[in-house]
């Protein structure tokens, strides 16, 4: 104990006395940058297993550690010509003072990067996912280290089919952002066509019609999911609203609304038990009295007032 006791207070003595010498500039600065190189080579390590093993791809990754390294870099140089002056207090706030103006130059930036980190962390969306970020719908593309980048769906056009458009959204956006992703959890989202018929068709034959057009369509879902095609109905004032839903992927949802509407359009044509019900009038004439002899010149009553027994509006 003694020979460590005596070897420390050699050490001690000596960076004491060369602090107190002319050279302490050089001394301090050289302790500042081993420092900071210790401590980058401690946390660079783990960092690097984290992110190329969350990264979703590995170029962002690489992108990532180049910005560390460069900031590194900056810091190494910057503390260690500050710290030239030989003055532990002047390191300090220079330290705090410099801190304060990365923070706010670079906030956005900084903020983005952090984004980045969440999302390979928390991993809210994957690459080919379809969500909506700030109001705009669209299939992840890529995650960069400032942006997200979508391929808009809608847009230019009505419905959930790709516009070809890409839409780059800043991650610093995404902390204050509600995002939106159809398939987090399950890869299929529920969908439905909704079908007006008249009260004199048949419920059953209609509910069989969609029933079997939307199996038809989601043949392959169905085996996957086990989940079959369902109708849920209301009455409105002018017939039966029947709700056709089945469980569908975010990318044939159009595809397979067309199919279905175009089975059930061709099933409803040939079937005279049912029939769409629709806007339209009808005008009906009835004779209260019996016509007049052959010649006379009294003209025919008519009334209007008796309502249709088809449905829709009269």
């Amino acid at each position: 104990m003694e020979v460590l006791s005596q070897v420390w207070n050699i050490i001690r003595d000596f960076f004491v006395n060369l602090y107190q010498t002319e050279h302490r500039g050089l001394l301090l600065s050289a302790i500042t940058i081993v420092t900071l190189l210790l401590i980058k080579a401690i946390l660079t390590r783990p960092i690097r297993a984290y992110v190329y093993k969350r990264a979703l791809k590995e170029a962002n990754a690489d992108n990532f550690m180049l910005t560390w390294t460069f900031v590194w870099i900056v810091i190494i140089v910057i503390f260690g010509v500050i710290s030239l002056s030989g003055s532990i207090q002047a390191l300090g706030i220079s330290a705090g003072f410099l801190g304060m103006i990365i923070g706010w130059s670079l906030q956005q930036p900084v903020t983005g990067v952090a984004a980045w980190l969440m999302l390979i962390l928390k991993r809210p969306f994957r690459i080919g996912q379809r969500v909506i970020i700030a109001g705009i719908k669209g299939d992840v593309v890529d995650i960069t280290l400032t942006h997200v980048i979508l391929d808009q769906v809608g847009g230019t056009i009505v419905g959930e089919e790709r516009s070809g458009r890409s839409i780059l959204i800043p991650n610093a956006i995404l902390f204050t952002q509600t995002i939106t992703n159809y398939t987090f959890e399950v890869e299929y989202i529920l969908s439905e066509v909704p079908v007006r018929i008249t009260f004199q068709s048949d419920w059953e034959e209609a509910e069989k019609i969609l029933v079997g057009a939307a199996k038809q369509v989601t043949a392959n879902t169905i085996e996957i999911t086990g989940e079959e095609p369902y109708i849920r109905a209301e009455l409105f004032d002018a017939g039966v609203l029947m709700r056709l839903r089945y469980r569908t992927t975010p990318e044939d949802y159009a595809k397979d609304v067309n199919d279905i509407v175009k089975i059930i359009y061709k099933e409803f044509s040939e079937n005279d038990n049912v029939e769409f019900c629709y806007p339209h009038s009808e005008v009906l004439y009835s004779m209260k009295n019996p016509p007049p002899p052959i010649g006379a010149s009294e003209e025919l009553p008519t009334d209007f007032s008796r309502p249709s027994p088809r449905g829709g509006i009269r």
